[in-house]
């Protein structure tokens, strides 16, 4: 009460000193203990520690891959047609059937161009008739040209009668020559003719590949007519097979022809196909930027189909003494990119930058620093800054983590 009192006897210009002097202490205490608190949070999480999960450094192969997927397509595939038009008598195969090169596919109706060998076969007879009365004719007429020169030397014939001779034995001559003329083209008919009638059946043939391949599809039944050059079935090649698939710019200066290659398919899992690059295009398509390659793969028991979906890997490069961290140890502070390198006898993480080299699925390699070794963070290195304290899994205890023993099911339960 007597300092109440006090301050109320005091002057107006005093009550403002007191009351600006208590404002300054007040703010200069709030300083001070804003101050503390921030050094005291720092210091808190420069110590806090945080649980992670370790792996070493390990040493051994790494391999370059290129990943690509694309489809199968038959090695050669081309349809059989028949060169002349007619009715379809028979077709002797049909869709997923076995063909042997030479083999007869289909036969159409050729009575038609039985008849026309026939035909021709008489006409080439008349024409020979005629050619063997030509030559008879010939060989008269020049003997008779020979004696008319004989007698016009001893004066019996005149240069008249020598002349009728010598224009007897040139017609002659010249109806023997088109004779002979209209042999080879009754000839050259009866062999179109015979031909022709070749054409009626159609025979399976290729220049080279494997000698059997496989019907995929029909497009005609039989009793159909026909005109030449109508598609009656496909032939497909499936040994070997061929696996289409396409590259970009950064991947296409990398693949050579001659490379193996490793395949696989959803259809089949587990199980792995081998084949090499045969071909790759000279050039990149500009809408997709992608270029054509193309792989065979032996495919002796005709396992794999065209229209087939896969997946293909191609080992651009490989190294056997790699070292190894797993890849999502990596991560980047700032500009660079490291990982954290675990102290695990003082439970610290220090950062380390790191060169990467090949990474193939959950492995990178590190090129640098080439004496990288010990346990790299791979579990809550998020989290870390270079220096902060880690928390370490407790190895686990004998009995933990064991399934339990199933008993025996007693009477009544």
């Amino acid at each position: 009460m007597k300092a109440v009192d006090k301050f109320k006897s005091m002057s107006l210009a005093k009550k403002i000193v007191w009351l600006i002097v208590a404002l300054l202490v007040i703010l200069l205490l709030w300083r001070v203990g804003t101050a503390v608190f921030k050094k005291s949070t720092s210091n808190g999480m420069r110590q806090a520690a945080v649980a992670v999960a370790v792996s070493p450094v390990e040493s051994g192969l790494i391999r370059d891959l290129g990943q690509f997927s694309g489809t199968l397509i038959p090695k050669s595939q081309f349809a059989m047609a028949p060169k002349v038009s007619g009715k379809l008598k028979k077709l002797y195969v049909n869709i997923g059937d076995r063909v042997i090169r030479g083999q007869v596919v289909a036969q159409l109706d050729d009575e038609e161009y039985r008849q026309q060998v026939l035909q021709a076969e008489a006409d080439l007879k008349v024409a020979r008739a005629n050619f063997e009365e030509a030559r008879s004719a010939l060989e008269l007429a020049k003997k008779d040209f020979e004696r008319a020169q004989t007698l016009h030397q001893r004066g019996i014939y005149s240069d008249s009668q020598l002349d009728t001779a010598r224009a007897q034995y040139s017609s002659r001559e010249s109806a023997y020559k088109v004779s002979e003329a209209q042999v080879a083209n009754r000839e050259a008919a009866l062999e179109t003719a015979r031909v022709r009638l070749s054409y009626t059946r159609i025979i399976a043939t290729w220049e080279s590949g494997a000698e059997v391949r496989y019907v995929g599809e029909r497009f005609v039944d039989e009793g159909a007519l026909l005109s030449a050059n109508t598609p009656i079935i496909s032939i497909v090649e499936l040994q070997p097979i061929t696996a289409v698939i396409f590259a970009t710019d950064k991947e296409y200066f990398r693949i050579q022809v001659g490379q193996p290659v490793e395949v696989s398919s959803t259809v089949f899992p587990g199980r792995k196909f081998y084949g090499r690059v045969v071909r790759v295009a000279p050039l990149l398509k500009e809408t997709s930027r992608q270029a054509r390659v193309e792989i065979d793969i032996p495919n002796e028991d005709g396992t794999l189909k065209p229209g087939m979906f896969i997946n293909a890997e191609i080992e651009f490069s490989r190294r056997d003494k790699a070292r190894l961290v797993p890849f999502g140890a990596v991560v980047t502070r700032g500009d660079r990119q490291g990982v954290f390198l675990a102290d695990l006898e003082n439970k610290k993480a220090s950062f380390i930058p790191v060169k990467i080299g090949i990474i193939e699925g959950e492995r990178a390699e590190i090129l640098e620093p080439a004496d990288l070794q010990g346990y790299v963070v791979t579990l809550g290195q998020h989290l870390l800054q270079d220096g902060m304290g880690i928390i370490l899994p407790e190895p686990a205890r004998p009995g933990e983590n064991q399934p339990r023993p199933v008993r025996p099911a007693g009477p009544g339960r």
